[in-house]
């Protein structure tokens, strides 16, 4: 599938409209499908293509062509029902990369089932994210599949000063730095022989679990 494939978004709520204004942004063309008419005018000069058209209908979708993206996100949140019916919808269409918003583990479950390559989970994601930080030194916070994640942080007291083959990060608290930033620069890959500094920024990965022990250190 080519990786600037039009994309299909149905939905301009709060989620929608990020999406689509983003991947706007990344120069990728998109249509956006919306019922309200309001939201349909706000974008419609923002947006490659915004239609008013209901997607709980497939008649409508298969007049606005949506059986010829390739990647559709269904936005939709507010009401499970139309979400799963326009997700069913798009998958009837033969869509080959479905991604949907899903408000409840049950409602992800449902999409699942009806055939939703991926489901998303924006707020509870983005509510264990902010946990994360608020609880511990974190300034950012990346988690992926397999317990595996991606954390930027000031260097410990206890890794400062001296290089990251000395202190031995990956040895004794079994996590990575990736990169290093320091102050007015821009992120560069570390090394070894990489010295971290108090105002230095690093991005860790490593388990949750190694990467909290870390960022908990003095």
């Amino acid at each position: 599938m080519p990786h600037d494939a039009p994309v299909l978004i149905v939905g301009l709520g709060r989620f929608g409209a990020a999406c689509a204004g983003q991947l706007d942004r990344l120069d990728r063309e998109v249509l956006a499908v919306e019922t309200d008419a309001t939201l349909v005018q706000k974008w419609a000069d923002r947006i490659t293509h915004v239609v008013q058209a209901d997607a709980r209908s497939i008649e409508a979708l298969q007049q606005v062509g949506a059986a010829e993206f390739q990647v559709a996100v269904v936005a939709v949140g507010s009401s499970v029902e139309a979400s799963v019916l326009v997700a069913a919808n798009l998958v009837d269409l033969g869509i080959p990369q479905i991604w949907a918003k899903a408000i409840s583990a049950s409602h992800g479950k449902i999409l699942e089932r009806i055939g939703v390559h991926h489901v998303i989970y924006p707020e509870r994601e983005a509510g264990e994210r902010v946990a994360h930080l608020v609880g511990g030194r974190m300034l950012d916070f990346i988690e992926f599949d397999g317990d595996f994640v991606l954390a930027k942080m000031n260097p410990p007291l206890v890794v400062q000063d001296q290089t990251l083959d000395s202190s031995g990060v990956r040895t004794r608290y079994k996590v990575t730095v990736v990169g290093v930033k320091s102050p007015g620069g821009k992120f560069t890959y570390a090394t070894p022989q990489t010295v971290l500094l108090n105002d230095d920024l690093i991005i860790v990965s490593g388990t949750t679990s190694d990467v909290e022990r870390f960022a908990a250190l003095t």
